[in-house]
């Protein structure tokens, strides 16, 4: 009996064990058909949910191979139960019911831990139904990873391009991926993927274009253009046309090369020959420059960015050199032992000891890299004043070096800080002849005090915006504030430009004339030794023969032995130009109305034609060839009471003009009518165009194009009755010498107009005048007599038009 009992007692448990496993069993089967009921029902979340909770458990059951217990056959005959594809039911209906409830991730997810659980021999039981799931699966999640990129939702695509990629390792599905990495700027993980699709598929270009695209952004920018280039030849030998066709979307890199390096050819024309490099220190050739930018993270990120935009956008590619290239130029009065370049060549500025104007030149080239420049110029050490060559190319190209710079540093060593309003005006700075061009040039510029700070305090961004420094400068220099804001190089004007220089100095006599050469945009040889009179007659010379402008042969003072014409110095510009009186249209008429006499006005319609025809002054090998109204003189009488003065006044007589005083240093020799001699003096009247009152074509171009023209092709054109513009095109297609047109017509003259523009012409020429002075010389030609004041002259009689009748175009040595 203890025996039996001992035996009952010990049986107990495992009986209890078996009935709560079949208990257990019972729960999750009955579960399973719930969760079952749901997927069927359409209501899938609740049924992927469901058999989430039951997959511990089956798979517990499952690993033991506790399903396949014959003891549990008694559900099968009772009840039907499928316990031996219980396992595979409960993972593959929450594997569906995961992907109808849209849930892709978490249905990529069972099915993988799905298929990691099933032993190898038998995963092909499950191939069927796994193949088809995977294809709806990854479809699905590559579609709703589409719709994330295009919300821009770059993270929820790449979780679910992820997932596609677990269930296929598809080269379409890489390159998805990639791209949302490369919009997420996560360009490791681009590249990753790029490097996949390359794998997966040698031959394709795509996986090469998304390389180049991530490498790109990873700033890795050599890598990325081989990439590019082997993604053109791909392309090139790809077999489908619409990959062949995408190549022509994009542009060949030797093609941008080229682009880039005209671009730069181009902005460097304007540049200077040398330059200081502000983030390394060291001084550059033109060269040495190029090199640089090639180097740059600049050039490195254009040339990839341009190679994909077909065709070739030159825009940016012009920016991004601009922008790398752009320079700051330093004004500033020279001291004593300024860095020349063979002091600082193949060495670092920054390095080099901070005493004396080394300071100086450190302070600009650090300032100017604050400023965002690349690039820095001081006339000191970035010319090689020994190289003749570069030393006449720096001079004539100063002026535009300057007016293309990103900014201009004007450094005033000798305004003090916390200098007040003023002290601009009253610096060295702003006596030096070279100073001129180097504050008219450029568009923005910058004032700095002796300790680096900004003039007056002002933080702004360019100076020629501060209305009390550019007042300041107007005030000091006489130059009008907008000439200083937007000054415009040309004859335009020549005599007001010649005014500012008069009152400046430099180092070598010939620089005042060869700081000008920019202002009046003219380009000649510069010749050190040559000496003031000759460097400043040569740059008056082309100004008259390039301009016709003779506003610069009204000064006073030494004739120049260049050409009596000319000042020996610029100094004889500083008194204000001699202009003319100017007439109102009322006194006009009236004193045209008083010329109304029929010979007058003869005379008068025919000097006009005179003098319409007259060649503009020609100048060249110093001698000028100037079209004038000559007045012969006819007395010359020293004034009594001078002693031993070096200027001496006369008192002079010419036909047809009022009696006048002439102070010179010449010693003129005195003669009459009574005592004649047998050199001639005369007194001209210089003749400028101006007071024809033309038009001024240069102006206004498109005058003649914006004029109606009509007439009858039965008849002639009546000139006449058209416009005054359309009167002069007339005139002028006539031989030189003939009348005007209204005064054609059997000798009559019909046009009343013209009777007025002529006797208009008369009326200005009958006020005073400035006038010169001529000595005939013994080959015919003429010298200048230089006064101490303006010859100021005046017709005896307006309507004694004869008088101003001899019209001579004069050689003048």
């Amino acid at each position: 009996m203890m025996r039996q009992g001992g035996e009952s007692n010990a049986s107990a448990p495992l009986i209890n064990t078996q009935i709560h496993f079949r208990t257990e069993l019972s729960t999750l089967y009955l579960y399973v058909q719930l969760a079952i009921i749901a997927f069927e029902d359409g209501r899938h979340s609740e049924a992927a949910d469901r058999l989430n909770e039951c997959i511990p458990c089956v798979t517990d059951l499952f690993s033991r191979g506790a399903l396949f217990e014959p003891r549990l056959r008694i559900f099968t005959v009772l009840f039907g139960w499928d316990l031996d594809s219980l396992w595979q039911t409960v993972n593959q209906r929450r594997c569906d019911a995961f992907l109808r409830a849209d849930r892709v991730i978490d249905a990529v997810e069972s099915h993988q831990y799905m298929m990691h659980i099933i032993h190898e021999d038998a995963k092909d039981n499950y191939l069927e139904w796994s193949t088809a799931f995977k294809i709806s699966c990854t479809s699905l999640c590559v579609a709703k990873g589409d719709e994330a990129v295009a919300t821009g939702n770059y993270k929820k695509a790449i979780e679910l391009y992820s997932a596609a990629i677990a269930l296929d390792s598809s080269c379409e599905f890489f390159a998805r991926r990639s791209k949302a990495n490369f919009e997420q700027n996560l360009y490791v993980e681009a590249l990753h993927d790029a490097e996949k699709v390359i794998e997966l598929d040698p031959s394709s270009f795509l996986g090469y274009e998304l390389k180049h695209a991530a490498l790109h952004g990873a700033h890795r920018y050599d890598e990325a253009i081989e990439a590019f280039k082997t993604m053109l030849l791909k392309s090139d030998d790809a077999p489908h046309v619409q990959t062949r066709k995408l190549r022509q979307q994009y542009v060949s890199p030797s093609d941008v090369e080229d682009s880039i390096r005209q671009a730069v050819d181009a902005h460097l024309e304007n540049a200077p020959l040398r330059l200081l490099n502000t983030t390394t220190g060291r001084i550059c050739n033109r060269e040495a420059q190029i090199k640089a930018f090639m180097e740059s993270t600049e050039y490195k990120n254009i040339l990839p960015s341009s190679v994909t935009c077909a065709p070739l956008q030159m825009e940016p590619i012009k920016e991004a050199v601009a922008k790398y290239f752009s320079w700051a130029m330093l004004s500033h009065r020279w001291q004593n032992h300024e860095p020349l370049l063979h002091e600082i060549q193949d060495k670092v500025v920054y390095n080099l000891d901070p005493v004396g104007t080394m300071v100086k030149l450190q302070k600009f080239c650090k300032l100017a890299r604050d400023a965002g420049h690349h690039w820095a110029w001081s006339d000191t050490c970035c010319i090689d004043q020994k190289n003749h060559v570069e030393l006449q190319e720096s001079v004539n190209s100063m002026f535009v070096w300057y007016r293309h710079s990103a900014l201009t540093i004007v450094y005033l060593a000798d305004v003090l800080p916390l200098a007040n309003s003023g002290a601009l005006a009253n610096s060295v700075w702003n006596t030096r002849g070279w100073t001129v061009q180097e504050f008219l040039a450029p568009n923005i510029v910058l004032f700095y005090r002796s300790d680096w700070t900004p003039y007056l305090d002002d933080y702004s961004s360019n100076h020629k915006r501060s209305v009390a420094i550019m007042q300041e400068l107007q005030d000091s220099t006489g130059i009008d504030a907008r000439a200083l804001v937007a000054f415009r190089p040309g004859m335009t004007g020549a005599r007001e430009k010649l005014q500012w220089a008069s009152n400046r100095v430099t180092t070598l006599q010939e620089d005042i004339a060869y700081s000008l050469f920019g202002i009046f945009g003219i380009h000649l040889p510069v010749i050190y030794g040559e000496k003031r009179q000759n460097a400043l007659g040569r740059l008056l010379q082309e100004i008259v023969a390039q301009s016709g402008d003779i506003t610069a042969l009204d000064w006073v003072g030494t004739s120049s032995q260049f050409n009596s014409c000319l000042p020996a110095d610029i100094s004889s510009y500083n008194p204000p130009p001699c202009t003319s009186l100017s007439l109102s249209e009322d006194q006009i008429h009236t004193s045209v109305s008083s010329l109304r006499d029929t010979a007058v006005v003869k005379q008068a319609l025919t000097l006009y034609t005179t003098l319409d025809s007259l060649s503009p002054p020609r100048f060249a090998n110093r001698r000028l060839q100037l079209p004038c109204i000559t007045f012969p003189i006819t007395e010359v009488r020293r004034s009594r009471g001078q002693g031993q003065e070096t200027s001496f006044t006369y008192y002079v007589k010419a036909d047809g003009l009022q009696d006048l005083l002439i102070t010179t240093e010449a010693r003129l020799v005195q003669f009459s009518q009574a005592r004649p001699i047998q050199q001639t003096f005369l007194l001209v009247h210089p003749w400028t165009r101006s007071y024809l009152e033309l038009p001024d074509f240069a102006d206004n171009k498109s005058v003649a194009l914006s004029i109606p023209w009509s007439h009858s092709d039965d008849g002639p054109i009546d000139l006449a009755s058209r416009s005054q513009p359309f009167r002069l095109i007339g005139r002028l297609r006539q031989p030189f010498g003939t009348l005007p047109l209204a005064q054609q017509r059997g000798g009559k003259y019909q046009n009343s107009e013209s009777h007025s523009q002529a006797l208009r012409l008369i009326v200005r020429l009958g006020q005073p005048f400035s006038a010169l002075l001529l000595a005939q010389q013994h080959g015919g030609e003429y010298n200048r007599v230089a006064s101490d004041n303006n010859i100021i002259a005046q017709v005896r009689d307006m309507a004694a038009v004869r008088d101003m009748m001899d019209v001579r175009m004069l050689e003048i040595l």
